[in-house]
């Protein structure tokens, strides 16, 4: 068991939490510290308070109002983030905090933000407007796909067009939907479409994916490229629950890949039975027509035209009568 040395100067729990709170405070005065937040809270007078936890700590922050005010997105449990702030004690309780300066978004959170100033932005210059949106041709002739040239997304495209119009004309502009230069390749494609191919209607899309694999569609050069285009668009990125900023700019939106094919073109079986059944109703009301015609015709003759030429034959008859009367 240890034993104790004579105290020289003995501290008051008050006096030795100021020289803790002054020694970190010296040691920690600026830190970038990064962590998830967890037990947000925000006080009546604008304070924020929280934690940022890793797998192996936990660490207690206060944003005061002063810096708060400054914090240009809203904080939830959840968040990655980098915190700011330099290291103090809070006498009251006597706990080490983190007293924030400046937060920022991290990871998944400062993609989110950014997409979300990038639509705001477009949005502004009336990118998404619905005044701009383009109607669909109803029965193209030559369909483009920008898509990759492998997996899913591309064969059920290709299936679903083929099986509704057998003689529908695809082309197909390969390009990478993900990774370095994905954005890039999309746009040139769309672009070169406008420029050279003769096509109808662009479909543009990919698989789905978590947000950073749809990222390329969320990119500012394939917004605009299709925002731009000449030829009316069909989104077709991920599944349904997916939304990009492509999606907002395109004339129209597919909530999968198989679903772009089902809005491009219409089921000939369909078109089929609308011609028969417009057929039928043509004939029907020709003879319909044709009887009416027939029946109104019947009907002049029998008032104007047949009678009159009777009345005028008797009136004949009768003078004819008359006058052999008188000769004999």
């Amino acid at each position: 068991m240890a034993v104790s040395p004579a105290p020289q100067t003995i501290l008051g729990v008050a006096a030795l939490t100021r020289l803790i709170k002054e020694t970190l405070t010296d040691a920690f005065p600026a830190v970038w510290v990064k962590g998830e937040v967890t037990g947000f809270r925000r006080s009546e007078r604008g304070h924020l308070y929280f934690s940022l936890k890793d797998k192996e700590a936990l660490l207690e922050c206060a944003m005061y109002r002063s810096a708060a005010v400054r914090l240009g997105f809203e904080l939830r449990d959840g968040d990655e983030v980098e915190a700011f702030g330099g290291v103090s004690v809070y006498e009251p309780r006597g706990r080490y905090q983190l007293v924030v300066e400046e937060l920022r978004a991290s990871g998944l959170g400062a993609l989110l933000l950014a997409l979300e100033e990038l639509r705001r932005r477009l949005a502004a210059e009336g990118l998404f407007e619905a005044t701009r949106k383009k109607p669909l041709p109803r029965y193209p002739a030559r369909i483009g796909l920008v898509t990759s040239p492998v997996g899913a997304a591309v064969r059920d495209m290709v299936k679903v067009l083929r099986a509704r119009w057998p003689s529908i004309g695809i082309v197909l502009a390969p390009v990478r939907v993900q990774g370095e230069g994905a954005a890039l390749e999309i746009a040139a494609a769309i672009e070169r479409f406008n420029r050279y191919a003769r096509v109808d209607l662009l479909i543009v899309g990919r698989g789905g994916g978590s947000i950073e694999d749809l990222w390329a569609f969320n990119e500012e050069r394939v917004v605009r490229a299709i925002a731009a285009s000449r030829l009316p668009v069909i989104s077709a990125v991920g599944h349904e629950v997916d939304w990009t900023l492509a999606d907002h700019a395109a004339d129209v939106r597919a909530a999968t890949p198989s679903n772009a094919g089902e809005i491009a073109v219409r089921d000939r079986a369909d078109v089929r039975k609308e011609v028969v059944l417009l057929a039928t109703r043509a004939a029907r009301t020709v003879r319909q027509r044709i009887a009416d015609d027939r029946r109104h015709v019947l009907a002049l003759i029998e008032k104007y035209g047949f009678r009159r030429q009777r009345d005028a034959l008797g009136f004949l008859q009768q003078r004819v009568d008359e006058v052999l009367e008188r000769l004999a």
